[in-house]
């Protein structure tokens, strides 16, 4: 298909740190793909499993947005704005990191896994006031449907960042098809599979598969099996 491009979950880059087995969608750390630097105003999708007990220490960001959304396990979080807090399966959790901000997150837990996805996307603005917020989703608003998780606007579902992007996590029953309009002209769509089998737009992704595509104002998404994906509305040009 034209004006898209897929990515399927063996070509991601990978790094094995022992406490850290973390898959990258795009260019992380030391793995380095020039064709897969970002989408759009998406630069990172990291697929993360942080091992029990472990974690990332102290460490800065300044102007990204910063999205994670746990998968399994929970994530405990200290940042220097004074919040300390744990997110678990079926919270997400964004930062404004803007003029900038320290954190650290770990996994509590010391008999399990935490795996998660951390996304960071480049801001509409530069040098915002640093912000946190987490929110519990109502999950089962994502069965067979398409479950707003973040926006633009604080005033919607989910949680809001400084960029025109929106988030949706679902949940299909296996033969279930729904169609997706674009909010924003000019935004593309990238589709990361969590579980089983879709079909967007005719393209099979199986698990951990993702595909960008763009210069469409709609998608469809068929579930080949019971599904979990998350769809992200992503600006293509800041």
């Amino acid at each position: 298909m034209k004006n898209t491009v897929l990515h399927k979950a063996d070509s991601r880059g990978h790094a094995d740190h022992g406490w850290l087995n973390a898959y990258h969608s795009f260019s992380f750390a030391n793995w380095y793909n020039p064709e897969r630097v970002q989408f759009g105003m998406l630069r990172v999708l990291n697929d993360d499993t942080v091992a029990a007990g472990m974690g990332f220490g102290t460490h800065p960001h300044d102007n990204m947005e910063i999205i994670t959304i746990p998968l399994e396990g929970d994530l405990a979080h200290k940042d220097s704005m004074g919040n300390a807090a744990t997110i678990k399966t079926g919270d997400v959790q964004v930062m404004s990191a803007g003029t900038g901000i320290q954190h650290s997150e770990f996994n509590p837990n010391h008999d399990q896994h935490t795996k998660l996805f951390q996304i960071w996307l480049f801001p509409k603005y530069r040098n915002v006031e640093p912000r946190y917020q987490q929110i519990t989703l109502d999950q089962s608003l994502q069965k067979n449907d398409f479950a707003q998780i973040l926006s633009p606007n604080p005033d919607d579902a989910g949680v809001w960042i400084h960029q025109d992007a929106w988030f949706y996590l679902s949940d299909f029953d296996n033969g279930f098809s729904k169609k997706l309009n674009l909010k924003k002209e000019g935004n593309g769509f990238y589709i990361m599979n969590i579980e089983g089998e879709i079909e967007v737009n005719g393209e099979k992704l199986e698990k951990r598969d993702a595909i960008g595509i763009w210069a469409t104002n709609e998608i469809e998404i068929k579930a080949n099996s019971n599904a979990k994906f998350l769809v992200m509305e992503i600006p293509m040009e800041q």
